[in-house]
C-alpha cells in the first residue's frame, strides 16, 4: 500500500537524501512531489495528492495559519530540522508541529513518524481550532478513496518489444504518433507502456489529460538509482489509464533533466519489458553528445536518455513532417541518427501528409526523396487531420476514442500491428471474400 508525501524544504543540502532515506522504507512512501517553496505546497496539498509533508523550519514564509490549512486539507505535517539545531525544532513545534524528526535520521525512523503522525491525523480529525480558523473547500467533495493496493499486472517474460519514437526539431508530432500507436496496441489486446522520455519537456500527461505533478518516469528513475526499484513499484508509478495501457508520465520542466539519468533508465527500461509486452517511448529531439562542452570531466550527458532509449530499442520510430523544411530535417535527422546508434533498425513515419504544401501525388514524393537521398525503402504516410487531433489534444483523450474514423487512424494502426506481428482483421476479411 503506497502513502503519497510531500516534501518542502527548500535550501537544505540534505534534500535529495532525505528523499531517497523515505523511498527506502518498507512502509511504502511515495514521495510525489518536491515542493518548491510555500504557495507550492499548499496547492498541491489542497489539491489532494498527498497524505503527509515534511517541511523545515527554514522553509520562507511558513506560519501556523500556513500549518493550520495544511491540517484542515487533511494533510499530516512532520517537521525536520539540521541535526543540532534547537532553535528550528523549537520553531516548529511552536507552530504547532508536533512531529520533528532530524534530517540524517534512518529511513524507518523518518518513515515511522509519518505513519505515526497520519494515524494521528485521521484518529484526532485534525486540530479543532483549525477548523474554525480556516474554510475547507474539499469539505463539499466526495471523499477520497482509500489507498488501494497495487493494481494487478501480468508480468511478461522480459521480452517485452521497446519502441523508441523519435524526431528530429521542429514539433513532427513525435507524441501524437507515441500516443496513438501505444494506444492501438492496447486495442489489440497487448499490454502496453507509454513513456515519456523528452528531456526538454514532455507533454504526454497534458496530452492523455492526466496530472503531472508527479512524472512517473523520473519516480522510476530515482527508485533505479537508489536501488530500490522493483516489478511492483514499476507497476505503481505507471498508472493504467486505459485497459492494458500505463503510462509513465515525464518532466515538463527542461531544467529537471538530470532527474532522467542515462544509467537509471537502462534499468527502467529493462524491468518495463517484464511490465509490458510492448513499451512505447517519446524521446527528445537532440542527438548531441556534448564532448566539446564537457571536455574531460565526467559530467552526465542532458541526451544520455534519448541515446540510451534508441540504443536499447528493438526498432526506432522516426517522424518527420510533410512540408519541404521537414522533409529536409527528416533525412538529415536519419543520417544523424545512424551516425549516433550504427545498425539502428529504423520505420518512418511522415506526419501530416497534404497536397499543399509538396504539391501533385504528395505521398509518392516523399517516397522518392526519402528512397533517394535517406536510403528509406518503407514509408508510412500518415494524412493530414488536424481537426480529430485538436479535438483529442482539447479533451485530453486518445484518437480512437474522440475520432475512431479518422484518416489519420489507419496507417499508424497498420505499423502497431507490424511492430508486434498482429494480423489485422480487415486482412482476414479480405480472405474470405476471396
Amino acid at each position: 500500500m503506497s502513502l503519497p508525501v510531500l516534501t518542502a524544504v527548500t535550501g537544505a543540502q540534505w534534500e535529495s537524501d532525505l528523499v531517497s532515506a523515505l523511498e527506502r522504507s518498507a512502509l511504502g512512501l511515495d514521495v510525489v512531489r518536491r515542493c518548491v517553496d510555500l504557495p507550492d505546497l499548499l496547492a498541491t496539498a489542497q489539491s489532494g495528492q498527498a497524505r503527509a509533508v515534511l517541511l523545515s523550519a527554514d522553509l520562507r514564509r511558513l506560519d501556523r495559519d500556513a500549518v493550520s490549512r495544511l491540517i484542515v486539507g487533511g494533510v499530516a505535517v512532520v517537521g525536520v530540522v539540521t541535526p543540532g539545531d534547537l532553535d528550528g525544532e523549537d520553531r516548529l513545534h511552536r507552530l504547532g508541529i508536533r512531529a520533528v524528526v532530524p534530517a540524517d535520521a534512518p529511513a524507518d525512523v523518518l518513515a515511522s513518524a509519518v505513519a505515526e503522525a497520519v494515524e494521528l491525523a485521521q484518529s484526532s480529525g485534525g486540530a479543532p481550532t483549525a477548523a474554525f480558523a480556516v474554510s475547507n473547500p474539499r469539505s463539499t467533495m466526495p471523499n477520497l478513496p482509500p489507498a488501494q493496493e497495487v493494481p494487478a499486472y501480468e508480468p511478461t517474460t522480459g521480452t517485452g518489444q521497446l519502441i523508441a519514437v523519435w524526431g528530429p526539431t521542429g514539433a513532427p508530432g513525435r507524441t501524437s504518433v507515441a500516443m496513438t500507436l501505444s494506444t492501438e496496441l492496447a486495442v489489440f489486446g497487448v499490454p502496453t507502456l507509454l513513456a515519456d522520455a523528452d528531456v526538454y519537456g514532455g507533454v504526454v500527461a497534458q496530452a492523455m489529460g492526466l496530472l503531472d505533478e508527479a512524472p512517473g518516469l523520473a519516480a522510476a528513475c530515482r527508485s533505479a538509482n537508489n536501488g530500490t526499484l522493483d516489478l511492483p513499484a514499476l507497476a505503481r508509478h505507471a498508472r493504467e489509464v486505459l485497459p492494458r495501457l500505463r503510462v509513465l508520465t515525464g518532466i515538463q520542466r527542461s531544467d529537471r533533466w538530470p532527474e532522467l539519468r542515462a544509467s537509471a533508465l537502462e534499468q527502467v527500461w529493462e524491468y518495463s519489458r517484464q511490465l509490458a509486452a510492448a513499451i512505447v517511448v517519446d524521446c527528445g529531439f537532440c542527438l548531441e553528445q556534448d564532448e566539446e562542452i564537457s571536455f574531460d570531466t565526467a559530467a552526465p550527458r542532458r541526451n544520455g536518455a534519448t541515446l540510451t532509449t534508441i540504443e536499447l530499442a528493438n526498432t526506432v520510430v522516426v517522424v518527420g513532417s510533410a512540408d519541404p523544411i521537414g522533409l529536409q530535417r527528416l533525412i538529415r535527422g536519419i543520417e544523424e541518427l545512424r551516425e549516433a546508434v550504427p545498425g539502428v533498425t529504423l520505420r518512418v513515419v511522415v506526419n501530416g501528409v497534404r497536397k499543399g504544401p509538396v504539391g501533385g501525388d504528395a505521398e509518392g514524393q516523399i517516397r522518392d526523396a526519402l528512397r533517394r537521398y535517406a536510403a528509406v525503402d518503407t514509408v508510412v504516410c500518415v494524412p493530414y487531420d488536424r481537426t480529430s487531433f485538436d479535438t483529442a489534444l482539447a479533451q485530453g483523450r486518445t484518437l480512437a476514442e474522440v475520432a475512431p474514423k479518422s484518416p489519420a487512424r489507419p496507417p499508424l494502426r497498420g505499423l502497431a500491428a507490424e511492430l508486434m506481428g498482429i494480423t489485422l482483421p480487415r486482412q482476414r476479411r479480405r480472405q474470405k471474400k476471396r
